[in-house]
């Protein structure tokens, strides 16, 4: 059986994705979709808007086959090891192929920057050390080092987002000596981060969930998402009363930063040195998650890798529970599966490199203590007993099954 594989958040699963999920399965002629899917805490370090089993319920219900978790030790992460954590996942799983999403819908521009890329990696790293000792931030020293470098017309542009991802996961894969196929699709109309909507059936996820929060109610996205994602959306806040989103955490956040002690901050994964203080001040003066980051966002320190480091306080991730929980994921989280991924998971699972876990209550390994404890922070944004029932599924779920 072949099968394509697609690294996702859906947050939510709308029409573009739906569109993507198809076109995978079609331009690589593979019979099953296998999705590795962001968990509750994404890569840009945001709350995902409803959990990771609504998520799963949502891409199963549009016709993905098998979807398993990015464990949180790869999920929140800058691209390039996000990327690497998921295709390490779908290169395990057998996947025959990846298809992603992209600016072009061209693939071998991108495999030529790959390439480029490992030609120029010593002047690449120069570069980008020159320009990170300037105080800019990690992706914009990317940027310039990427820009100087001797490139031809068959290069991607690699200042748009997809593409970046793109990038980063050919090369995983390169360096994992895969034999995957890849191949890309084009975007249809919405940017990744687009917070406008131009079009009457495709918007960004990010535009979705300003209009969630804008208008109070669900009416206002039926035009963008499948009829199953409305569903499932509302069926998740009739049982939670809630979609989750920063500011809920933000007093949980403010008081880890306020009992924090210097070691212990400086301890926290991706911080440096200078940027303890800098948090805990904004916490002291700052009335909202939205004007804490304002306060502490810098040249040097984007919003997204900020995010990420107030998660990784959440959660009380340090640089050593990172290294601890290893280089590449150690199991597969499965979260739920249709019929056919069934049928496809009996015919791989001897053949598999990594455990395939089911539940986690059984299955006492590093980085599945990460997902633990951000399954529990996640939880926090509900009153009881909404709280204490969506912290039982991380122990209790099952896979989810689709016909």
């Amino acid at each position: 059986m072949r099968s394509v594989g697609i690294v996702a958040e859906y947050n939510p699963f709308h029409n573009g994705h739906y569109f993507h999920l198809n076109q995978s399965k079609e331009v690589s002629e593979s019979e099953v979709a296998i999705v590795a899917m962001s968990g509750n805490f994404l890569q840009r370090g945001e709350p995902a808007i409803v959990s990771k089993w609504t998520r799963t319920k949502m891409a199963l219900l549009a016709g993905a086959d098998i979807i398993v978790e990015i464990p949180y030790a790869f999920a929140v992460q800058k691209a390039e090891i996000f990327a690497f954590g998921s295709v390490y996942l779908l290169d395990a799983l057998k996947c025959s192929s990846i298809c992603f999403g992209s600016e072009s819908g061209s693939i071998d521009p991108f495999f030529h920057t790959v390439e480029l890329l490992k030609e120029q990696e010593e002047k690449y790293n120069q570069k980008i050390r020159f320009y990170i000792k300037q105080g800019v931030s990690y992706p914009k020293a990317l940027a310039l080092a990427y820009a100087e470098l001797e490139k031809n017309k068959d290069s991607v542009d690699l200042s748009r987002p997809n593409n970046i991802l793109g990038y980063h996961y050919i090369s995983a894969a390169d360096k994992l000596n895969s034999n995957m196929q890849f191949f890309t699709v084009k975007r249809n109309t919405a940017e990744h981060d687009d917070e406008t909507i131009h079009d009457d059936q495709i918007a960004s996820a990010t535009s979705i969930r300003k209009l969630i929060k804008e208008e109070g109610n669900l009416n206002r996205i039926r035009p963008y998402v499948p009829e199953s994602t409305f569903t499932e959306m509302d069926g998740y806040y009739h049982t939670y009363g809630h979609f989750h989103d920063w500011e809920d955490y933000w007093p949980y956040l403010q008081y880890r930063l306020a009992t924090m002690g210097e070691a212990e901050l400086n301890q926290m994964y991706d911080i440096e040195e200078g940027l303890p203080y800098r948090l805990q001040k904004a916490a002291q003066t700052a009335e909202s998650f939205q004007s804490f980051m304002e306060m502490a966002k810098t040249k040097r320190y984007t919003w997204t890798r900020l995010q990420r480091i107030c998660v990784h306080a959440l959660t009380n991730t340090s640089r050593a529970d990172i290294h601890s929980a290893g280089e590449a994921p150690g199991y597969i989280r499965l979260l739920g599966m249709s019929a056919k991924g069934r049928e496809y998971l009996n015919k791989v699972k001897k053949d598999l490199s990594l455990p395939l876990v089911s539940t986690i209550s059984s299955f006492p390994q590093d980085m599945l203590a990460l997902d633990r404890k951000a399954a529990l922070v996640y939880s926090q944004a509900l009153k009881e007993p909404a709280r204490k029932d969506l912290l039982s599924l991380e122990y209790a779920q099952p896979p989810i099954m689709a016909d």
